[in-house]
């Protein structure tokens, strides 16, 4: 019988392309079994799609500070109404 680390061992041995590949299926195995394989996919067309809209110039960037900050008035002018 194969134990944990020899399997591991194996892994460690492989290049660093079949290591994440390897590394992607076991925490894949992890999920619930309602889980959506194809969550990678429309990820990855999202992505596509908001890359393509920042190029074309209809969406601009925000500095992670500044738009904390206006999420946090947000909340806080929600809770006043």
């Amino acid at each position: 019988m194969t134990t944990p680390s020899q399997i591991l061992d194996a892994a460690l041995a492989l290049n660093s392309e079949q290591r994440a590949e390897v590394a992607h299926q076991l925490l894949l195995s992890l999920e619930p079994a309602d889980f959506d394989a194809d969550a990678d996919q429309a990820w990855a067309a999202e992505i596509r799609r908001r890359l393509q809209a920042l190029r074309e110039g209809r969406v601009a960037l925000r500095d992670w500070d500044e738009a904390l900050v206006n999420i946090r008035q947000s909340i806080v002018s929600r809770g006043k109404a």
